[in-house]
């Protein structure tokens, strides 16, 4: 696959979208020192190139819900039907095939019990190609969600990173999407960058309704704006999984020290057949194989470790990735 280069105004922007994707191409702009003009035409080029997409994140861990991590050992020739059927559920996201095809790694947020029930219990036990499930409740987030990968890049630097920011109040409200919120939500869901005279025409509400809900749902922290992008195409082609055994009275401190790894994406400590999860990015498993006798392997309290190297990413936070 061909790989894009980036060069440090574009790894700059994709960290800026980060801290804020719903920022004004003009305040980014000023901050990194170059035009409007520039700003716009490099999005479009990380759009078009690097499969660059801002979009809202409901925050489960806000709302209480329950989040699960996955893997599907299938037959050979179904994995990819049945990640692609996956993918079209909009309660999962970062699917993956791996194990060379047999396996599906797949993250669901389930927004209910019912929910939950009727895919864990129902659909995927009944699908006869499926030959093994192992889920992983996810129980503490280290890294991830809100804190994303691209801010261990160090292109902002700590100023321009802290103006960048969104000055969001704290939140002093419930977190609740309300049922009238939801056309508006599953706009920014499609696009986080969104205009309000788009929102309107989503919503059927008016231009000051419209910024008042989007203003509280950000300030309670229900929604977060996100950045997804194909890290293949920015140079990082090997995405794995590591599911991680720490002893107990070490589980912190090693999810802790590895969430502070520059190749670490998500952490999190969960229940299941492993109480670690992790998602790495490399340039090469040669790199991959350095992070692992390295960094990872000197820990003190890991006692076990497997590696699922991913094959290719179907769906990332919002659409099916596409295909090649």
């Amino acid at each position: 696959m061909e790989s894009h280069s980036l060069d440090e105004l574009d790894r700059q922007l994709l960290h800026a979208l980060e801290r804020d994707g719903r920022a004004a191409f003009s305040r980014i702009a000023a901050v990194l020192g170059v035009s409007d003009q520039t700003i716009a035409r490099r999005y479009r080029r990380l759009c078009a190139d690097v499969g660059l997409k801002v979009v809202a994140v409901r925050d489960s861990q806000r709302f209480g819900q329950d989040q699960w991590m996955l893997r599907l050992r299938c037959t050979p020739d179904s994995a990819e039907a049945i990640a692609t059927a996956l993918a079209r559920r909009p309660d999962t996201a970062w699917i993956a095939l791996a194990a060379g095809g047999t396996e599906v790694i797949c993250m669901t947020r389930p927004r209910s019990d019912g929910e939950r029930d009727e895919l864990m219990l129902g659909k995927l036990p009944r699908t006869q190609r499926i030959v093994e499930i192992r889920a992983y409740q996810m129980l503490h987030t280290f890294f991830g969600g809100r804190r994303g990968w691209l801010m261990k890049s160090g292109a902002l630097s700590e100023a321009q990173a802290a103006e960048l920011s969104p000055d969001l109040p704290r939140p002093d409200v419930p977190v609740r999407i309300a049922p009238e919120d939801e056309p508006l939500v599953r706009a920014l869901e499609r696009d986080g960058r969104a205009t309000c005279p788009e929102l309107q025409l989503a919503t059927g509400r008016s231009e000051s309704a419209v910024k008042r809900r989007l203003a509280a749902l950000l300030a309670s922290r229900a929604l977060y704006i996100d950045v997804e992008y194909r890290p293949e195409l920015i140079g990082f082609p090997v995405g794995t999984t590591l599911w991680i055994t720490a002893a107990p009275a070490a589980l912190h401190s090693v999810g802790e020290a590895i969430a502070r790894h520059p190749e670490a994406a998500f952490v999190s400590a969960s229940a299941g057949p492993s109480n670690l999860v992790a998602t790495v990015l490399t340039r090469s498993t040669a790199e991959l194989y350095a992070y692992l006798s390295g960094p990872l392997g000197t820990l003190d309290g890991i006692q076990h470790i497997e590696t699922t190297t991913k094959l290719r990413r179907i769906k990332q936070l919002s659409v099916p990735a596409p295909t090649r």
